[in-house]
Formats: structure tokens, sequence, C-alpha cells
């Protein structure tokens, strides 16, 4: 069974030029019009599923600097819990203030009901990532 992905932002931008694909969770765990935070080589992900389609984008407000992922989805955005600040789940855009910066957004793909993330190698690193897994609320 086919299920969409996240468009790639245009004109090449957030392009991961090395992807290493890491499994996280099964897809039934990323509810609809809703988040969960994984750490995928120990980045904090926050996965969203937007009308039927799942995205990745970094789990930390740029303007708050708390977990996006424990705010509300509608609409293809993620609204942080802290200020309001909104940011689109495909290109990491903020949508409203008082968030003025992007959030990294991060290659996403299901694979056989299991959410795969893609995310840059570590600085100076060059081994694949370890692996993901979900991480509980702080």
């Amino acid at each position: 069974m086919s299920h969409p992905r996240a468009p790639r932002p245009p004109d090449g931008a957030g392009e991961i030029l090395d992807e290493r694909w890491v499994p996280t969770v099964p897809l039934a765990d990323v509810p609809d019009e809703g988040a969960t935070h994984v750490e995928v080589a120990g980045v904090p992900v926050c996965l969203a599923r937007s009308g039927g389609v799942v995205y990745a984008i970094l789990d930390e407000c740029s303007h708050g600097r708390v977990r996006l992922s424990e705010g509300e989805v509608a609409d293809g955005a993620v609204e942080c819990w802290l200020h309001g600040s909104t940011f689109d789940l495909g290109t990491g855009a903020p949508k409203c203030p008082p968030a003025t910066a992007s959030v990294p957004v991060y290659p996403v793909r299901v694979v056989a009901d299991v959410v795969e993330v893609a995310v840059p190698p570590p600085a100076g690193g060059g081994g694949a990532p370890s692996g993901a897994r979900p991480s509980p609320s702080p």
C-alpha cells in the first residue's frame, strides 16, 4: 500500500546530500492531524500527519525552544503551544509571529507501514545513524 509523503522543499532547499533512512515508529503511532516525538541519530524530530501526508520537522520551535510535537496540527501546519507560532510542515517556514526563523524539515517516507526519516550525517562523522526511538515527554 502506498502512502503519501511530504513534498520536498522547492529549488533544492533543505536537500540532504547523503540521506540515511532510519526507521522510527509504526505509521499508526502518528495520528492524523497530530504529531509524535522521536529522536533520529540524536536529532529531535516531530513526526506529524496532516491531510493523510506524513511530515518530519525539527522538534523545536525556533522562537520558544519547546517541542513542536506538543502543539496542534491542522491544514499542513503545526502550532507551537507556548506562544502560538505556526510552522508549515512541508517547508518549516513560520506562518505567523512571534517566530521569524524557519525550522529544518527532513525527508520522510513510509515503508511497510513504518515511518522512515533521513537526517544529515553527524558533523565530522560519516557513520550511519544508530537508529531512532520514541522519546518520553519531558
